[in-house]
């Protein structure tokens, strides 16, 4: 998809620090309402933090001039992950409002296909944004199978962390750095399993139907990964990419994989 650079003139700073202050009114009205504990609200204020910090940084680097329509959609869902982040951590440590928890994801999840429109829509889609997008799918995913695992097994968090272990084989190996195709089995299955995790964690599913969906939902993924992997080893070799970075090389400045930041 073509880049478009379509910005107002508005400083971006306020929407992100309007967002950390939303944030940490989530976060207190989750301790007063939801009995959000001292774990729960350090936790989600350390994720505030980050975000404040991360989003700050990558768009000074990046020169824009304005926040964007389609990032402050995904800045809100960015907050509803705060939220279901704060409530999981919580969980260790006490018994968490798993209504709430379940709202607040299957929300930020229904949210995934408005930013895009957003952006398409004004013509402010950028690989900023779509990065921006993608961290906080991952990251969601990665906090739903935590929430998930404690019931079902620690094997669960093979399915938030696949991803991130796609990224750091692609720090040595450059062939996984390559562009894939457009795939709609591939956004479908990725999708699945933001839907397999919520209905999972609302513990309403009989254990072993849990078991089976979000195990369904991993073999999936895996078959997902392990198709886009042997595409791009085809197409390192046939541009005869060299199928480990030198040592001593340039360090990665991104990835270009849609497994790592796909397009809005």
């Amino acid at each position: 998809m073509a880049v478009q650079e379509r910005y107002d003139t508005r400083p971006f700073g306020p929407d992100i620090t309007a967002g950390m202050g939303v944030q940490l009114l989530l976060l207190e009205v989750l301790c007063r309402v939801g009995g959000l504990g001292t774990v729960g609200w350090f936790t989600g204020c350390l994720f505030a933090v980050a975000t404040w910090a991360l989003l700050t940084v990558a768009l000074r680097r990046t020169w824009t001039t304005s926040f964007g329509p389609a990032n402050r959609v995904t800045l809100a869902r960015t907050i509803l992950v705060g939220g279901v982040t704060a409530l999981v951590a919580d969980s260790f440590d006490r018994r968490t409002p798993v209504v709430v928890l379940v709202t607040f994801a299957a929300v930020a999840l229904a949210l995934d296909a408005v930013d895009g429109q957003v952006a398409r829509r004004t013509g402010t889609s950028t690989s900023l944004g779509a990065r921006f997008d993608m961290e906080v799918d991952a990251f969601l995913i990665l906090v739903l199978c935590v929430h998930v695992a404690i019931p079902l097994g620690a094997w669960v968090l093979a399915i938030g962390l696949m991803r991130y272990l796609f990224v750091a084989a692609s720090w040595v190996l450059p062939w996984l750095r390559g562009a894939l195709p457009h795939s709609m089995a591939r956004k479908t299955v990725a999708a699945l399993q933001g839907v397999v995790l919520v209905a999972a964690g609302t513990g309403v599913l009989p254990r072993a139907s849990a078991i089976a969906a979000v195990a369904v939902a991993l073999g999936l993924l895996v078959w997902s990964f392990g198709r886009d992997v042997a595409w791009l080893w085809r197409a390192g070799v046939a541009a005869g990419v060299p199928p480990v970075a030198a040592i001593g090389g340039p360090p990665l400045a991104g990835v270009t994989s849609r497994r790592a930041g796909p397009d809005r």
